[in-house]
């Protein structure tokens, strides 16, 4: 039935001029929705460089500033799980006057960029930022202030049940009274009883479960954040943090001040992450649980990392923020209790964590501490960020080849040094700002070595990096790949957990984020305690790195499959340039005696632009014969010299 039949014009115009303006309504109250959708909320700022002010020497300032920290990283993980709201000023800069998160936050605030239009609103204290984020907060999870351990598990819980953690504390003034007090938050989760006596002992069975103790009330902790949490699949397997626990409070001092890396745990939280703060040696105990039984600390990690295994990292490889907490524990540095050397004690640590999937974010002591990361998660990175690979007929045109397309040498021997050490956000969110600013970046080639991981957490540093890059500036993955591991515990036969081979996982993990940063070169493999890589693992890399890796131990030089092989050689770290200079000449003087090829690689730590121009100024002074290639240059005519020369390159 039609009832506009017969309907007369003046009708028919009265009806559409309705439509029109009832269209009109709409469309504008569709349109000012949209608006009022896309409009950014302001960014809530809280300074928490107030805990950076204490007296050290004060048990309860430094008690004060532990609680405050790790609850405020706790509530920023939560805020930020859904966009970028709650930023936080705390990481002070060790080489400039300035605020290193305010210097993120004004440079992602100019015109253009990410922030700029957001207004800032100041929070001025902790209760005010609770009232402030109530919603996202569905209780407390209160820890032991006896049992180290379970600050890391209260960390767990956060994320799984969007609690804030707080250590028991009820005396007057703390924040344990503020928050269950004036604030009436709920206690959700205990890990300590409610009238302050331990929960985990170290006797019996651990509660809540039908298995016996360990022995050792810390790892009781773990065993029950690993049944409550990663067994029932409440904590993502994807992700880990090793970061040090509340044994800091005992020795803050131990290093630099904001080294408890609590402000790194907001990531971690807002990806529901499993913690932990365990010993990797199975000959000794640990300074801090001095009388558990030999190897608990050990055999607790691994049955965490097995879980994790198993609920997330046998797809995915399983991302651990943090490190070694070397300079408190587990190591001979000062008090720290142990028997082994730090960078052993690394290398045991990774190991370990290989041989389950796992890598590390390394976030090590020093410059360890970031905040911020589950802000800067949502950075909006690119699909694709190119770099151009060098072509034979641009390297004949430049007289490295000749007719023949052989390596015209003419008596130079090539030189590549690797920028690094860029394995972990935190050391790139603290150094990238005086290191890459340097006003020297862009007169020498420079191989900037950075884990494309890092995307992660530090997502506007890389982005940072490529778009204001100069042509002699190049990038190629930091060791071991996307990620920190021991690419040779990925192979079976495997060690230690006696798991399938982890190789398709790793080369599924790394090849998107080598495809989208431009990366062909794994400028550094640890192998380490390790095995190196055999033909599974060498074509697991040539799979995404087809345009060189650089192992640290194996043949000197070789072809695999035409990814080109070339053997680590020599930190080169001496601060004055001219001893460098002296390192690198000696060095290559050597090897070529030696029969090596005429290619040389030198690793570098946290060197700004300006040493490596003065290294090389001094370098051509005392042999100019030694030349500094760019990357794609360097690793295109090694291919070139080991395709003419044999697979041994020799």
């Amino acid at each position: 039935m039609n009832d506009d039949v017969g309907a007369s014009p003046a009708r028919i115009g009265s009806m559409r001029i309705f439509l029109s303006l009832y269209c009109g309504l709409v469309l504008s109250g569709v349109l000012t929705a949209c608006a009022s959708e896309t409009q950014m909320p302001p960014i809530k700022l809280f300074d928490l460089t107030y805990t950076l002010r204490i007296d050290s020497s004060d048990p309860a300032h430094v008690r004060m500033a532990w609680d405050h920290c790790h609850a405020v990283a706790a509530l920023q993980g939560l805020v930020n799980r859904e966009g970028p709201v709650l930023y936080l000023r705390f990481t002070e800069s060790q080489h400039r006057r300035q605020n290193i998160d305010d210097f993120w936050l004004e440079r992602l605030s100019q015109p253009g960029l990410w922030l700029h239009e957001r207004s800032i609103d100041r929070i001025d204290t902790i209760a005010d930022l609770v009232r402030e984020f109530r919603p996202h907060i569905r209780g407390l999870v209160v820890y032991d202030p006896n049992v180290a351990a379970t600050s890391n598990v209260a960390s767990a819980a956060a994320g799984a049940e969007a609690l804030l953690p707080v250590r028991y504390d009820p005396t007057k003034g703390s924040l344990y009274s503020l928050l269950t007090g004036e604030l009436g938050l709920p206690v959700k989760c205990w890990l300590v009883r409610p009238d302050g006596t331990p929960l985990f002992t170290g006797r019996g069975t651990i509660p809540g479960t039908d298995q016996l103790s360990t022995g050792s009330a810390k790892c009781d902790a773990y065993l029950w954040m690993k049944h409550n949490y990663l067994d029932a699949g409440r904590c993502d397997g994807a992700y880990g943090a090793y970061y040090l626990d509340q044994y800091w409070i005992q020795k803050p001092r131990n290093t630099v001040l904001n080294h408890h890396c609590l402000t790194n745990h907001d990531f971690f939280i807002a990806k529901n992450a499993f913690f932990f703060d365990l010993g990797v040696w199975g000959d000794e105990t640990p300074v801090d649980d001095p009388n558990q039984e030999l190897g608990t600390d050990l055999d607790t990690l691994k049955a965490l990392l097995f879980s994790a295994y198993h609920h997330g990292g046998r797809e995915k490889m399983i991302h651990i923020g943090g490190f070694v907490p070397w300079a408190h524990k587990y190591t001979t540095h000062g008090a720290s209790g142990g028997r082994h050397d730090p960078v052993p004690t690394e290398w045991e640590y990774g190991k370990v964590i290989s041989a389950y999937n796992g890598f590390m974010d390394a976030d090590a002591v020093g410059y360890g501490a970031m905040a911020n990361a589950s802000f800067f998660m949502h950075y909006p990175l690119r699909p694709s960020y190119e770099q151009n690979w060098v072509t034979r007929q641009d390297l004949a045109k430049r007289g490295y080849l000749d007719e023949e397309d052989r390596v015209q040498f003419d008596g130079r021997d090539f030189l590549i040094f690797y920028v690094g050490d860029y394995d972990c956000a935190a050391w790139l969110y603290q150094r990238m700002m005086d290191i890459w600013d340097d006003p020297a970046r862009g007169q020498v080639p420079m191989m900037w070595c950075i884990s494309p991981v890092l995307e992660r957490r530090a997502p506007m540093a890389m982005e940072y990096m490529r778009r204001t890059a100069t042509p002699n500036d190049y990038f190629a993955s930091a060791d071991n790949g996307a990620g920190y591991c021991e690419p040779g515990m990925l192979q079976e036969p495997r060690g230690i957990s006696h798991l399938p081979s982890g190789l398709d996982a790793w080369a599924r993990h790394c090849k998107p984020l080598y495809d989208r940063w431009g990366l062909t070169i794994t400028g550094f493999i640890i192998y380490a305690h390790g095995p190196i890589l055999n033909e599974a693992g060498l074509d697991c890399y040539a799979s995404f790195s087809p345009n060189g890796i650089v192992p640290s131990r194996g043949p000197v030089s070789f072809l695999h499959k035409r990814m080109p092989v070339l053997r680590f050689d020599h930190d080169v770290n001496e601060g004055d340039p001219a001893q460098a200079a002296r390192h690198v000449v000696d060095r290559v003087a050597r090897r070529r005696a030696e029969g090596c090829p005429p290619f040389h690689w030198f690793r570098n730590i946290l060197k700004t632009p300006t040493w490596y121009v003065k290294t090389y100024d001094a370098i051509r002074q005392t042999n100019p014969k030694i030349e500094l290639l760019d990357a794609p240059t360097f690793f295109e005519l090694y291919r070139i010299y080991l395709e003419s020369h044999g697979a041994s390159g020799q």
